[in-house]
C-alpha cells in the first residue's frame, strides 16, 4: 500500500486578513525622528492699539512656546508698531503659529527672519562692583576665622581697599573696551556698563563680568532687521577677533 505524501506547506499559518496585515505593517514601520527644535526670529507688524501684545502672547502661550525675548515699540509710522519675537520650537509648529498670528485682526504681517541675512542686536545695562571681594564688609561665616579669645579675624589683602578698588575698576574698563561697551555711570562702589551686540556676545560678556561681581543686569531683548545687499552681494559682517576666538587678556581677569 502506498503512503500519501504530506502537503509541503502543511502547518503554516493561514493568510492574515486585510485588517491584520495593515496592523502588522503599521506596527513594524519605523517611526520618523522628531523634528529638531531650533531658534526662530519672528518680526510682526501690528497696529499700534491696546491689547495687541496680550493677543499675540496668548496665541504663542496656547501652543506651549517659551518666549526667549519679546520687544515691541512704535515705528516711524504713528499707527504701526514692530514686534520682534525670539522663540524655540519645531519648524512645522512655528509655521502653524505664524499662520495663526496672521489671522489676528491687528496684525498686518508676520515675517520669519530665521534663515535670512539679518542684523540682530540686543542692549545690555550691567552694574558691576568695583570693590574687590576681600574688601567687602559682608563676609560669609565660612570666611571668618575666630581666635581663642572670640575675636573674629577677617581675611586681609596686600592691597589697600582704595588701591584694590582702583585695580578692579581698571580691569573692568579694559574688559569693556575689548567688547566695545561704554561706561555710562561711575560711583564709589560700582560702574554701569552699556553694550549693544548680538545675544551670544552679551552672554560671553556677562560670563566674564561675573567674577568681578554683577550687582544687577538688564537686557532689552533681541531686535532684528534684514540686511540689504550691495550690488546683489551680501558683505560679510565685520566681527571683532575676540568674539570668534574668545581671546581676552588673561592679565586683566580677577584671580581664580
Amino acid at each position: 500500500r502506498r503512503r500519501r505524501k504530506k502537503p509541503l506547506f502543511e502547518g503554516l499559518p493561514i493568510a492574515a486578513s486585510t485588517e491584520e496585515a495593515v496592523d502588522n505593517i503599521l506596527y513594524n514601520s519605523p517611526t520618523s525622528a522628531p523634528a529638531a527644535v531650533t531658534r526662530h526670529v519672528l518680526n510682526c507688524l501690528v497696529s499700534n492699539e491696546p491689547g495687541v501684545l496680550s493677543h499675540l502672547s496668548g496665541v504663542l502661550a496656547g501652543r506651549g512656546f517659551n518666549i526667549e525675548s519679546l520687544v515691541v515699540a512704535k515705528t516711524e509710522v504713528p499707527d504701526l508698531s514692530r514686534m520682534t519675537v525670539v522663540l524655540n520650537g519645531q519648524k512645522v509648529v512655528i509655521e502653524q503659529a505664524k499662520k495663526q498670528l496672521e489671522d489676528l485682526v491687528p496684525v498686518w504681517a508676520v515675517l520669519d527672519y530665521t534663515h535670512g541675512k539679518i542684523v540682530e542686536r540686543e542692549l545690555l545695562l550691567a552694574k558691576v562692583s568695583t570693590v574687590p571681594h576681600e574688601h567687602m564688609s559682608e563676609v560669609g561665616e565660612h570666611d571668618i576665622e575666630t581666635h581663642d579669645d572670640g575675636i573674629a579675624n577677617f581675611p586681609t589683602s596686600s592691597l589697600s581697599p582704595l588701591l584694590g578698588a582702583s585695580v578692579q575698576r581698571q580691569a573692568i574698563v579694559e574688559l569693556a573696551r575689548l567688547f566695545g561697551a561704554r561706561i555710562v555711570d561711575v560711583s564709589v562702589d560700582g560702574v554701569i556698563l552699556e553694550l549693544s551686540a548680538k545675544p551670544t556676545r552679551i552672554d560671553a560678556f556677562l560670563k566674564l563680568l561675573k567674577p568681578y561681581g554683577i550687582i544687577e543686569a538688564s537686557r532689552s531683548g533681541a531686535m532684528a532687521m534684514p540686511r540689504s545687499p550691495v550690488e546683489g552681494v551680501f558683505e560679510e559682517e565685520q566681527e571683532l577677533v575676540e568674539e570668534e576666538t574668545g581671546a581676552v587678556d588673561a592679565t586683566m581677569l580677577p584671580p581664580g
